[in-house]
């Protein structure tokens, strides 16, 4: 069995510069890809996560909710981006119900804990009875409950590290950005995609990243970088493969051909 995990990003499903602007044309596009590649390779087991966009990050923003509970209304901010988060989620669950992909969507909050912002817990089991079993879980970036600072904001990324041990995909896609470039290519037309990160080139690509455009509280590209990177390094065989939300290389990632276009992150 072949288990991939893909997260859509909250970059390709909103737009982030509004609040709540659900992308509906691309969610539905890349859906109906996945579908198509899962009708096709019926042993292929996947679990999907998606970023927060403009749903979970505007609220986030509002009440300062990554710092933790600061205030009185600092639990009022956590279960506004709870709520803004479960209801992205209802979209991509019923995007892929409509394609014909059996999929249920997990929110992280009711089993994770964290401590100072790091990850010390998530329910495993339920996912891994249902990837057996075909079903496609859902999940995605969320307010946690936190034993030090209240409550903390676990990014997609983060929750994909700490499940890559316990479930053991072979490689991990993240449509997004159409590669990592070595500029900013909305401002620098002679930004360049870097093909491949590896040990011969990460901490220099480490040092051009900053951060995604819109409102990003989780740390835009650097952080996705370093934390898919600490991965691989981790868990020997499992590539990451960052793609653009088109059809021919997100099909060719969640496949593990060769990329068209894209960056491959690999020890």
């Amino acid at each position: 069995m072949t288990l991939v995990f893909i997260k859509l990003g909250g970059s390709i499903l909103t737009d982030k510069t509004r609040p709540e602007a659900l992308d509906e044309q691309t969610l539905h596009r890349v859906i109906a890809e996945l579908a198509a590649i899962r009708a096709a390779q019926p042993a292929l087991r996947l679990m999907v996560g998606h970023g927060g966009g403009s749903f979970g990050h505007h609220w986030a923003r509002r009440y300062n909710t990554a710092q933790g509970i600061s205030g009185p209304e600092g639990w009022q901010g956590f279960a506004r981006v709870a709520d803004a988060m479960a209801r992205l989620n209802r979209h991509v669950v019923g995007a892929l119900l409509d394609a014909g992909v059996p999929a249920i969507g997990l929110p992280p909050s009711a089993s994770a804990r964290s401590n100072s912002g790091a990850l010390v817990e998530l329910a495993d089991s339920p996912l891994d009875a249902l990837i057996a079993a075909g079903v496609v879980p859902v999940i995605y970036g969320d307010v946690v409950v936190d034993e030090r600072q209240g409550c903390a904001i676990i990014s997609t990324e983060t929750l994909f590290a700490y499940l890559a041990p316990r479930l053991g995909p072979e490689r991990i896609v993240l449509v997004g950005e159409a590669a990592v470039y070595t500029a900013d290519p909305r401002r620098d037309t002679a930004a360049k995609p870097i093909v491949r990160i590896d040990s011969a080139n990460y901490e220099s690509v480490l040092a051009l990243l900053g951060g995604s455009h819109g409102v990003d509280v989780t740390g835009g590209m650097r952080s996705k970088v370093e934390a898919m990177w600490r991965l691989v390094n981790t868990l020997p065989g499992l590539t990451v493969q960052i793609v653009g939300p088109q059809p021919e290389p997100f099909r060719a990632a969640v496949l593990g051909e060769i990329l068209p276009f894209g960056t491959t992150i690999a020890v």
